[in-house]
């Protein structure tokens, strides 16, 4: 209990009386019990201590336990191997084995508490096992804030892991490991969580990945000072190439992903190899589906010897939930339950969301499939990041996050970055005839027709909480127009029972119309992927219709997670402007409203490929990214797709006009001869096509960094946050190298005609490497061309 919630004195009483609801309900049992008033309320005043009990942080090595003190576990002076080692000495194979589960239940006997592994933080706190509603004195925590489905935006992460801090110190929560962020490439239009995923490049995948996980496990709290332990654990999921749920009748958990070497190792795995290497993630989720024939969570060589050996990973890896389970009932992969337990601990799991573990492991050490020297390896993990996290430290709130309180949950500050990340993430996609901004002066009136436009639950994506609070489209529009006429149009997003007649009168009836649109958790999600590109046939006839009916042309506000192909409103001359929101978090009503009507400027780039419906001819369970001309397949995303794009990758428009300019880049040469360890490998690389494995190049090479920069100017009379990014191409194409790849980028805030330097930084054996088709990265002699926009500037690699 905090001691500022009792009285100066100490009293009691006093207490119960800055509580209305106990005081009140007092005061009603002693008038119908007769009892003095001083007993019930002493009586009364031992419920409010037991539920102040229940209200702080669980944790062990608790003062109060009578051998707390003997315990080397329990010392936070002595190295955390040394004290995980202690405590697992002291547990029987029972005990063992029950902590293998995502509800690890406690062991009283040692003072150690349950613990819940699985929580939710994909764009803000979510309400998952490890988080729960109780009692509190000052009332429960109800919500949290709720930033952008991750597709929209990649900000916002301490405030995160701040709040997940906030609700364990008041007592909600029995865990701290948040099982995000999803890192996995949005390689297909159709895959129903893409929402939750960054997009389809792997380097802003990467970036998004190191920031995420920096924010939530407070590397940035007092400066960084505090080492190795953690605010709250991120979790990188799904380990690996994890894209399709259910998609025609194949299923994500007996789906066999074929993919090569050169896809693993430039597509699939460089996200997670940044969430290790630069993130320092302290958790890792193994996917449900088999990578050619083997399955992640039973895969020793992605477990142990890729993120463990060669990346360095030191925290604790996770299951997807029931995933052990299906390598041998849905997979079949191992015979018997014993099997896929031996498996997948001597593979480098470490625990199992579900029961799995807990049902066999005893039966596998008896029957003499695994060693417990397996089981000893995964708690060492799993209590290793408990300590971590100060749970084994005393009461966490006399540790270093122990003052981050209630009041930062849903704070001013919080709910602002929420709408600024709304703001600076949605994307102009059409704007003909400067429809957008509206006059806030000059619009009279404001028809708004969607089965959008008043939904607050869409507006939130998959995997939300309960947000501090929401503004929809429609309400964030009446801020800025009194007449507002607001039709639904249709009865749901598939428009199943459509209101066009009645929806037509009202646009009539405005000078302008905004229809808000889109798709929602009904038509893709979590175990249900799309199999068309479009909008239902029923949304887009209302669409042109009502666009045909208007009195000016009307805006167009996507909301969705996937890409659409909305051609038909492209080429619609009735259709002036297009956004697309995403699903934009509590505050995106209010973002959009903004951006309509001027306030601010946008700037968002599209973080994926927007495909024709003609895609959909391809498989969804081909895994290869690079394309195959003579059999017909296009290839995927912006780095090899080569067929039509309704809008490129990185497509964005502003109110302003931008101009880009490189600067003469001063070293526009890389020479490799003399950097190459291996005269060997020099010798086998003097063919016509000369390149050199990056492994074999030194590290004066590899450490070297290129200036870049680039002129930028505002041409617009409004002030606007602007992307710049920046990609770089061979000169020779074909041969499985990528159209091009983003290399670099960055934001610049520019006022109305200014202009300004932007500093990128190139590495040679990073950005201008490739992976051949042994899945090495190589470098190879020739023209690199960097762009921004239409604008290039050319370095050579000599060899």
């Amino acid at each position: 209990m905090s001691e500022s919630r009792w009285n100066e004195n100490g009293d009691l009483v006093g207490l119960i009386k800055t509580l209305p609801a106990l005081y009140f309900t007092a005061q009603k049992i002693v008038t119908k019990m007769k009892l003095k008033y001083p007993f019930v309320l002493i009586h009364i005043s031992t419920v409010v201590l037991i539920l102040a009990e229940s209200s702080r942080p669980p944790f062990a090595c608790d003062s109060s336990h009578p051998l707390t003190k003997s315990y080397p576990f329990c010392k936070p002076t002595l190295p955390i191997n040394q004290r995980v080692q202690d405590l697992i000495s002291r547990l029987t194979l029972d005990e063992k084995i029950s902590q293998l589960v995502n509800s690890a239940p406690p062991i009283p006997r040692l003072g150690i508490p349950e613990y819940e592994w699985w929580s939710e933080a994909l764009h803000g706190v979510a309400y998952f096992p490890g988080l729960h509603t109780g009692m509190s004195l000052n009332g429960t925590i109800q919500s949290a804030t709720s930033f952008p489905q991750v597709i929209l935006t990649a900000a916002s992460f301490d405030a995160v892991g701040r709040e997940a801090r906030a609700i364990y110190n008041a007592g909600q929560a029995t865990g701290m490991t948040f099982w995000a962020p999803n890192i996995n490439i949005f390689r297909d239009p159709r895959w129903g969580r893409g929402q939750e995923t960054p997009g389809e490049d792997p380097v802003v995948t990467g970036k998004y990945a190191v920031s995420f996980v920096r924010g939530i496990q407070g590397d940035t709290f007092e400066g960084g000072k505090l080492g190795h332990h953690l605010q709250a654990s991120a979790c990188c999921k799904h380990f690996t190439a994890y894209d399709l749920d259910n998609w025609k009748g194949v299923n994500r958990f007996v789906f066999n992903a074929k993919v090569s070497l050169q896809d693993l190792a430039d597509t699939y795995m460089p996200p997670f190899r940044s969430c290790i290497e630069e993130g320092k993630a302290s958790g890792i989720m193994c996917a449900y589906n088999r990578v050619n024939g083997v399955p992640n969570c039973a895969d020793y060589n992605l477990l142990s010897k890729t993120a463990r050996a060669q990346w360095g990973f030191d925290g604790y890896i996770t299951s997807d939930c029931d995933a052990v389970s299906i390598i041998h009932e849905e997979q079949g992969y191992a015979k018997l339950p014993e099997d896929a337990v031996a498996d997948v601990l001597k593979a480098g799991m470490d625990v199992n969301c579900g029961n799995y573990l807990k049902n066999y492991t005893k039966s596998a050490v008896v029957k003499r499939k695994l060693p417990i020297s397996e089981i000893d390896r995964a708690l060492h993990n799993l209590f290793s990041v408990r300590m971590r996290l100060g749970l084994f430290d005393g009461n966490p709130l006399q540790q270093p996050f122990g003052k981050i309180g209630p009041d930062q949950v849903c704070s001013q500050e919080h709910q602002n970055l929420a709408l600024e990340a709304a703001r600076n993430s949605i994307v102009l996609l059409k704007n003909t005839y400067r429809v957008l901004p509206f006059s806030k002066a000059k619009t009279t009136s404001l028809a708004v027709i969607g089965p959008n436009a008043n939904s607050a639950k869409t507006l939130l994506g998959n995997y939300a909480g309960i947000p501090c609070k929401t503004v929809t489209p429609l309400q964030g529009l009446q801020r800025y127009v009194k007449d507002i006429r607001y039709h639904p149009g249709c009865n749901a997003v598939n428009c199943s029972y459509a209101l066009t007649d009645q929806a037509v009168k009202v646009a009539k009836g405005a000078e302008y119309v905004v229809l808000v649109m889109g798709l929602d958790q009904t038509q893709e999600r979590e175990e249900l992927d799309r199999v068309d590109l479009v909008l239902s046939p029923k949304q887009q006839n209302l669409i042109s219709t009502l666009a045909r009916a208007a009195k000016n042309p009307v805006v167009l506000v996507l909301l969705s997670g996937g890409p659409v192909d909305i051609s038909f409103a492209k080429n619609d001359k009735h259709i002036g402007s297009i956004l697309w929101a995403g699903y934009p978090g509590e505050a995106g009503g209010l973002a959009l409203a903004e951006i309509i009507f001027g306030d601010h400027n946008p700037g968002g780039r599209l973080p994926v490929t927007w495909y024709p419906q003609s895609f959909v001819k391809v498989p969804m369970t081909d895994m290869r990214m690079r394309p195959e001309p003579s059999s017909g397949y296009p290839g995927r995303t912006y780095r090899f797709y080569q067929g039509q794009k309704v809008f490129e990758f990185g497509y964005g428009l502003s109110y302003s006009n931008y101009s880009y300019e490189f600067l003469p880049v001063a070293q526009n040469k890389v020479y490799l001869n003399h950097q190459i360890k291996s005269p060997k490998a020099e010798l086998e690389n003097s063919n016509a096509l000369k390149h050199v494995p990056v492994s074999e190049l030194g590290t004066e090479l590899c450490s070297k960094r290129i200036p870049v920069t680039v002129r930028a100017q505002n041409h617009g009379d409004m002030a606007g946050r602007h992307p710049l990014l920046l990609f770089v191409r061979s000169a020779k194409a074909g041969n499985g190298r990528p159209e091009k790849q983003l290399v670099g980028f960055q934001s610049v805030i520019l006022n109305a005609g200014e202009r300004a330097d932007v500093e990128f930084e190139l590495s040679p054996c990073e950005h201008l490497s490739t992976v051949n088709e042994d899945g090495l990265m190589v470098i190879e002699e020739g023209s690199h061309l960097l762009s921004i926009e239409d604008k290039e500037s050319e370095i050579t690699v000599i060899l």
